[in-house]
């Protein structure tokens, strides 16, 4: 009869992986959340100011970004081409970019860390006249 495999005893070097396989496995997860918060930081004040600029402006480059704040909002209902930000002032391409990498990081959702975001956002989609096309 062989012994079970849960009452073998691990050699010191199996052991040791384990170890390494953990300490590994804890450095990409702090590694991830000090990336998620820096995104979540540089996020914060740039996507208000994309927000601030769809609700106060009306110019070309405005439709742009209200047409991204809808795509963060909610990217099946809305469409974002990512070559749209050629045409662009490089502060407010930049500012999309920094809401782009929090996404990349997905702490929370870009509307939910400014004040009223969903509201705000629903009302800058009626007055844009932006209807949801979902696929």
């Amino acid at each position: 009869m062989t012994t079970p495999q849960y009452l073998i005893e691990d050699t010191p070097e199996e052991l040791a992986a384990a170890a390494a396989r953990q300490a590994a496995w804890a450095q990409r997860i702090l590694k991830h959340e000090r990336c998620s918060h820096e995104a979540e930081a540089k996020a914060v004040p740039a996507f208000a100011r994309l927000l601030d600029l769809a609700e106060t402006r009306n110019s070309g480059q405005i439709r742009t970004v209200v047409q991204f704040i809808a795509a963060t909002y909610n990217g099946r209902a809305w469409r974002f081409d990512p070559f749209d930000l050629r045409g662009l002032d490089v502060a407010i391409g930049d500012d999309m970019l920094a809401c782009l990498d929090c996404l990349r990081w997905a702490t929370s959702d870009l509307y939910r860390l400014v004040p009223n975001g969903d509201a705000r956002i629903q009302a800058m989609l009626r007055a844009w006249g932006l209807i949801a096309v979902v696929q």
